[in-house]
């Protein structure tokens, strides 16, 4: 295997950040001593690399000088870089101006990624939040967005469009990685490997965010339904849980954000599966609501003890058949 469980590259998600400062600033526009207070807040909590999520701030957005600026706190706080996230920034996006200019977005942001040495940026097809969705207590009680089913002409600029910064990707020596995500293109296991297939590159893969599908106030199949027939295409890995229940009595359902070991969805079987299909890829921890950099923080001390005890059994199982 590439990594021990000590040194995976497990990084943290920023979504608990907001994109202004206490005093109303853009993060964006911000000095760079603003970035340093939350980026150091992330490296307190033991983290090593983080996933710069653009909710945050959005380096595809920053000029040359400010992202060496960035590089610099980034250096500073010792933090490596799993990820440059891209959220609800969809290249199919039904304005056609506002897809365009994401497509140039996600662009800027292969590019802005290389010069902060990470190896993978993250992207998806899921929309800005509805009005309705940013009044609910948990965004996903309420619809989004959704791509609109059996049209071949939108299915192929998706995949012309996340080919082509595929393709601008891999010009780095970057990974793409799409993530699952509810009434998309990515948001079943086939069509997700059905997109990645299309594409057709090496370097682009699925990011198995289960956790945006298992919290679906409807019915969803079993997580390891959803986990298995991505996983020979999985490179990088937004984790998080959910606790899930539903009333037969009335059809409702309840789901809320769990600890990764609290939840549906099993992590320690996950990642024995995905291990054993040969992901090798950064992860990133994330978490709603609370204290969701501490939840990070717990989320990957017990994914780094699983990785202690899966790898070595994984590792001794492959010198069995070598021999």
């Amino acid at each position: 295997m590439p990594h021990t469980a000590q040194d995976w590259p497990i990084g943290a998600a920023l979504l608990q950040f907001p994109g202004t400062t206490p005093d109303g600033r853009p993060v964006q526009d911000a000095p760079a001593t603003d970035w340093a207070a939350v980026l150091g807040e992330v490296g307190a909590e033991g983290f090593d690399h983080v996933d710069l999520t653009d909710s945050w701030l959005r380096p595809g957005d920053l000029s040359p000088e400010r992202l060496r600026e960035l590089a610099l706190v980034l250096k500073k706080h010792e933090l490596g870089v799993t990820a440059v996230s891209v959220t609800r920034r969809s290249v199919i996006d039904p304005d056609p101006a506002t897809a365009a200019a994401n497509l140039a977005y996600l662009l800027r942001t292969v590019d802005a990624a290389a010069e902060l040495g990470t190896t993978v940026v993250c992207a998806g097809l899921h929309r800005p939040l509805t009005e309705a969705q940013r009044r609910a207590m948990w965004f996903w009680h309420e619809p989004g967005g959704s791509d609109p089913h059996d049209d071949e002409r939108t299915w192929a600029l998706a995949v012309e469009r996340l080919r082509l910064a595929g393709e601008r990707a891999a010009r780095h020596g970057l990974r793409l990685s799409l993530e699952m995500y509810e009434d998309t293109y990515l948001g079943t296991p086939e069509s997700a490997v059905r997109l990645v297939r299309d594409i057709g590159l090496p370097n682009v893969g699925i990011n198995p965010d289960i956790g945006n599908l298992v919290r679906l106030h409807r019915p969803v199949p079993p997580w390891e339904e959803l986990l298995r027939p991505v996983l020979p295409h999985v490179n990088y890995w937004h984790i998080k849980n959910y606790y899930r229940d539903t009333d037969p009595a009335t059809g409702a359902y309840f789901t809320v954000p769990a600890p990764v070991e609290g939840g549906v969805i099993d992590y320690r079987r996950a990642l024995d599966l995905a291990l054993r299909a040969g992901f090798d890829g950064p992860i990133c921890t994330e978490h709603y609501g609370g204290d969701g950099l501490g939840v990070s923080a717990r989320n990957r001390d017990y994914l780094r003890r699983v990785l202690s005890l899966k790898l070595p059994l994984l590792t001794g199982a492959r010198a069995e058949v070598a021999t």
